[in-house]
């Protein structure tokens, strides 16, 4: 039987929006800040199940929304006309000579 990890933690979250628990009693390293005060573990996972619910890299998801607004803002690509051409326009008028 695994033994309770009765350690306190905080959840930091980074630039890129992606969470860590991590042991209070640590110094917060460089380019994380603290998200969710010290806590036990199970209410620290609790709440990084609870808010991170998008693990992609706040980079990734700006890019694929950039992406998503650019192919809204062009124009469809030109579609297979159903309407004759100039050549074949005339193919149900009968010639007089």
């Amino acid at each position: 039987m695994e033994e309770e990890d009765t350690r306190e933690y905080v959840v930091l979250v980074n630039c890129e929006e992606q969470y860590s628990l991590w042991l209070a009693d640590l110094e917060i390293p460089k380019g994380w800040r603290e998200v969710f005060a010290r806590n036990n573990k199970k209410a620290c996972l609790e709440y990084v199940k609870e808010v991170w619910t998008d693990m992609r890299p706040l980079s990734l998801r700006k890019a694929m929304a950039e992406a998503n607004a650019r192919q809204q803002e062009e124009p469809p690509p030109a579609a297979l006309s159903a309407a004759p051409s100039a050549d074949c326009s005339d193919t149900g008028s009968t010639s007089s000579g």
